[in-house]
């Protein structure tokens, strides 16, 4: 069904240092996202938008993070006000992540096939042959070539792109309403990132939604149904139509990063 999945209501996000100073990452920031939709949150390295991102799973330290205003309504339940068993339950289930780094998220003690049916056993009440049959499916899914032989594979022995394929299928594979994506291509070549990015677009169905975190306008233009861009931690440009935001960007800032992409495809 379609409909109002993500609602980010008036957020900061904040950063308390250990002699008390307070950076603040974000900035009053109201977002929303349905069902069906991709929505890419754009900005230069420092503008907040990874804070912001990694608050509604509520995956940044707490301390230092902390959130003094705001809500994060993940299907009408403020993420902010809810207890350590709520967050575990919605985690992972129903909110899936892809980090930038791969090669810093997967285990390198554990094979990829031991990995990936941890996150069934660890969610779902699973045999560990249906657990194997899951994760085999979900390699053949993304990609991944030989999968049975991966499976047997340390993340050392796969390539960027496949580890990368790999976290995509660990965030997928338990069918998560919500798939938060930070920088997921930034590590990888043009080619294995296009296939990154068409292997995710193809995965979000109409009843999921994509939230995607990039400094990269290509990235946008090829997976955003909206966009929203942020500078110093605020959001100074919304559009719902991408393609009239590339025609006429409205802020400043926004035309500037317009400008720069297309100097960057010539």
């Amino acid at each position: 069904m379609n409909g109002s999945l993500l609602e980010i209501e008036n957020l900061s996000v904040s950063y308390r240092g250990e002699d008390g100073s307070v950076f603040t990452a974000a900035s009053e920031v109201s977002l929303s996202l349905n069902r069906g939709e991709s929505l890419c949150i754009v900005g230069e390295s420092g503008s907040g938008k990874s804070s912001v991102a990694m608050s509604v799973p509520r995956l940044l330290p707490s301390p230092p993070a902390f959130w003094p205003q705001g809500r994060i309504l993940f299907d009408g339940k403020d993420i902010l006000a809810m207890s350590p068993k709520e967050l575990r339950s919605v985690r992972a289930r129903r909110i899936g992540v892809v980090f930038q780094d791969p090669i810093g998220s997967l285990s390198p003690l554990h094979r990829i096939g031991d990995q990936l049916a941890e996150t069934l056993f660890l969610h779902c009440d699973v045999s560990r042959s249906a657990a194997r049959a899951t994760a085999l499916e979900w390699l053949h899914k993304v990609g991944i070539p030989e999968p049975e032989q991966r499976l047997k594979a340390y993340p050392h022995e796969l390539s960027g792109g496949m580890q990368q394929r790999v976290m995509i299928a660990m965030a997928l594979m338990l069918g998560p309403d919500l798939i938060i994506a930070d920088e997921p291509t930034t590590a990888l070549d043009v080619t294995v990132q296009s296939q990154i990015l068409s292997l995710m677009r193809s995965l979000v169905g109409k009843d999921s939604a994509l939230l995607l975190i990039t400094h990269d306008l290509g990235v946008v233009a090829k997976m955003a149904s909206k966009l929203a861009v942020m500078k110093d931690g605020r959001v100074i440009e919304t559009a719902d139509d991408v393609s009239a935001f590339f025609a006429n960007p409205s802020h400043p800032h926004s035309r500037a990063l317009v400008a720069e992409a297309r100097k960057m495809e010539l």
